[in-house]
């Protein structure tokens, strides 16, 4: 039994600026590599253990054509089925087809003891590993763990001595959870790679709810109010002329409060991109043959920084563009000592003091730096070149994302990277431990035993504590010194030890692989593995002896560099799936911005100044007054009808979007899902009002602890159509004769059956016969 293997190639600390939007061509080919490398690695590990056992079974004395036929016919199987099944992402591994494949896998596996006795007992890690992502984790561990126990007995029935099955057992565990982490961890990538999308769509469609909630709170009864006020002066110009006065004076103010409302709302919403400005900022200066250095750190910002800085990069710029003679342009963002500071540095013509127009208009953003405690200054510096440098304070927890769904997905991220770590850490120590059982087969001696366990304890906790965790920036000079003391902790009791020699210098070679640039990397892998096998050979290892070494390296070496890899691309796609989310809602605040004031901006101020002419002119032209009031009251309706307009268009919800996230959803709370979507075209009012059921009912469904099934139906019922969530959730629910109509059960529900009753329908909600939670929605179509 051999330890595992893995294999990738490093990902960049950072990605690069370029003009390509974030999530298009520099994320999708990430992925795509990713999955290539991760395929290539499983592929080499995966076959070069079992050709372990394989090599194991040939080399034994006896083993004629036949049997070394048999064994190729237990091991090709088993292979295939993990190889071109189990770690393929695409596969879906909830279906009754993969137990059977498992079921088989296993029976494949466990049936050489027969005929082999130990020699192929790998091929039982393969079947371990692959029951942790087909199940559940409860039922999966259990499983895990009756497939470990009886590769255990195998061991020790079949092992010559007690400390051989002891590291044979501590190697196959080891090598199970490798399977199922490497598997896991590619099916990881392709799944945050395939939602971030659907992530983006989601967010925004938060996002326009609360634009809607904030389009009726804010304009719909003003409005009104203004329109009715309105009726009201057109009679009262006949009758009370200061009446009608004191009216309109109230007509006035409410526009105006109201367009000041609009104005703060909409500022609120100008939400920029720094990004995004940075992009446009390279294509203007680029427009204009100058050459553009930009070098944007990873900044984590709230999103009032992240804007202002936006606004003074915009500025800027535009200040650059009215110099003469700019040839070279810098634009740099970073943070120290919890401050982050913007600079736009040129070659322009330079002037002693700062030009009228400039002034004037970073005058504004100067005052708005200023009033987040930062500082913003602009003119030549020593050089003769023009700078302008803003500095803000940055807090120290920054601002929560603005949408759930964006929260949901940071939330997934880390529950991710919890698991991914605890089974990290477990697969290290294993490592480890099986280095240590190797050491008390080769000596007993308690010095030698005690030198072996310090620093083999070193190595692991180095490995752990720094170079395993997904947010150390692996390319720097602490790295490559950190680097140099794992290859003398490694490298150096050889000269104590001698021939009692146990290391771990696949640790070196994979962890090379990440922390050195490619090629010195690859170069140090392998020279790490032709050194162990002349080392190895010095003390006498013969030929096979030496290929199982170097075997061996390779395997834990690309395991090492794949798992840590794979790791930190997850971490790394799953922040991306965040920041995907928060440009979306960003843009979409940008449109809700342009369309309140486009929309409305110009008919609150019209009302205003028209209420203001009519309150003029009412005593001396009764009969133009008259004409301005009905100019103001159509004014007022053609702002009401552009409100519902907008709000409408935002409210819309999509029946199938919902759908879908749902079972995302729930399938990411380890929830099994059957999802039946059957219907016709369905109006609009119809749709969003189904779909708001569906989330709420999917929301109610997750606050049940015991939750393991949920189906999700919708169909055509007559002259309707229903929607039916059903899970088994129910905890001490006693099934009443008949499900109860929801009269008011909390203000989801009631919420849900308010809007079910506005369509002429009916929402239930009740525990069956069967003890299942049924909620049901019947709407007419």
């Amino acid at each position: 039994m051999t330890s595992p293997v893995t294999t990738g190639v490093p990902v960049p600390e950072q990605l690069a600026v370029t003009a390509e939007p974030l999530g298009t061509a520099g994320i999708d080919r990430r992925p795509r590599r990713a999955l290539f490398l991760a395929g290539l690695i499983i592929t080499v590990v995966f076959v070069n253990s079992c050709l372990f056992g394989l090599l194991a079974v040939l080399t034994r004395p006896g083993v004629d054509f036949w049997q070394g036929l048999l064994a190729v016919l237990y091991v090709g199987p088993v292979l295939a089925i993990q190889l071109l099944y189990f770690s393929r992402p695409a596969v879906r591994l909830d279906t009754r087809l993969a137990k059977a494949m498992l079921v088989v896998q296993a029976c494949l596996a466990y049936l050489p003891t027969l005929h082999f006795e130990a020699a192929l007992s790998s091929l039982t890690t393969l079947a371990a590993g692959s029951a942790l992502l087909l199940f559940r984790p409860r039922t999966g561990w259990t499983v895990f763990t009756v497939f470990m126990a009886g590769t255990t007995w195998i061991l020790w029935t079949f092992d010559d001595t007690w400390l051989g099955a002891v590291f044979d057992s501590i190697t196959a565990v080891f090598y199970a959870l490798v399977v199922y982490l490497l598997t896991w961890l590619a099916r990881l990538v392709t799944e945050l790679h395939q939602a971030r999308t659907e992530l983006a769509r989601r967010a925004v469609a938060e996002q326009r709810l609360a634009f809607a909630r904030d389009l009726h709170d804010l304009l719909g009864l003003s409005l009104s109010a203004i329109a009715l006020k309105g009726e009201l002066v057109h009679r009262l110009l006949r009758k009370s002329l200061d009446r009608a006065r004191e009216e309109l004076a109230e007509i006035t103010g409410i526009a105006q409060r109201t367009l000041s409302d609009v104005r703060s709302v909409a500022r609120g919403y100008r939400e920029l991109s720094l990004d995004k400005e940075s992009r446009t900022a390279v294509s203007l200066l680029s427009a204009s043959n100058v050459a553009v250095r930009l070098d944007l750190a990873e900044v984590e910002l709230p999103v009032k920084l992240r804007t202002l800085l936006a606004k003074v990069l915009r500025e800027g710029v535009t200040n650059v563009l009215r110099y003469t003679g700019v040839e070279q342009c810098e634009i740099t963002v970073r943070e120290n000592a919890g401050r982050v500071a913007l600079e736009i540095v040129h070659d322009g013509t330079a002037h002693e003091d700062v030009p009228a127009e400039t002034a004037e208009s970073l005058r504004a953003v100067t005052e708005e730096v200023a009033g987040h405690g930062g500082k913003l200054s602009a003119g030549p510096d020593a050089a003769g070149r023009w700078r302008l440098r803003a500095e803000l304070p940055v807090p120290d927890q920054v601002e929560p994302t603005e949408t759930a769904l964006a929260q949901t997905s940071g939330h997934w991220s880390r529950i991710d990277a919890r698991n991914v770590q605890w089974t990290l850490t477990v697969v290290f120590i294993l490592f480890g431990l099986s280095a240590m059982a190797r050491a008390f087969m080769l000596t007993e001696d308690g010095w030698s035993i005690a030198l072996i366990a310090g620093y083999l304890t070193a190595l692991i906790t180095l490995q752990l504590s720094y170079f395993a965790r997904p947010n150390v920036r692996l390319r720097s000079r602490q790295s490559y010194a950190l680097l140099f003391v794992q290859a003398c902790l490694i490298f150096l009791p050889l000269i104590p030890l001698g021939t009692t020699w146990v290391s771990l210098p696949s640790l070196f070679a994979g962890t090379a692989l990440l922390v050195l640039p490619p090629l010195a990397g690859w170069t140090a892998f392998a020279a790490t593995a032709a050194g162990v096998v002349l080392i190895r050979i010095e003390y006498g290892t013969d030929f096979l002896g030496g290929f199982y070494t170097f075997a061996s390296i390779l395997n834990t070496g690309l395991m090492v560099f794949g798992l840590i890899w794979l790791v930190r691309l997850v971490t790394e796609l799953g922040e991306t799936r965040k920041r995907l989310a928060e440009v979306a809602v960003a843009e979409e605040r940008l449109r809700f911005a342009r369309d309140l004031h486009d929309l409305l901006g110009m008919s609150l101020s019209a009302i205003a100044l028209k209420s203001e002419l009519t309150s003029r002119i009412m005593d001396i032209d009764t009969t133009r007054a008259s004409d301005e009031l009905l100019e103001i009251l159509g004014l007022t309706r053609q702002a009401l009808t552009d409100v519902r307009s907008v709000a409408s268009g935002y409210r819309e919800l999509s029946l199938d979007q919902e759908s879908r996230s749902a079972q995302a959803v729930l399938v990411a709370a380890d929830v099994q899902v059957r999802l039946e979507i059957e219907h016709e075209e369905l109006p609009a009012t119809v749709r969003t009002v189904l779909a708001v059921v569906l989330r709420e009912g999917v929301t109610n469904v997750l606050r049940h602890s015991k939750v393991e099934r949920c189906e999700i139906a919708v169909r055509r019922t007559g002259d309707g159509v229903a929607l039916d969530i059903v899970n088994d959730g129910v905890e001490n629910g006693r099934p009443p004769e008949r499900p109860v109509r929801v009269e008011a059960a909390g203000s989801g529900i009631t919420n849900m059956s308010d809007r079910v009753a506005g369509l002429g329908g009916e929402l239930t909600a009740g525990v069956e016969a069967d003890g299942r939670f049924r909620l049901r929605a019947v709407v007419p179509v």
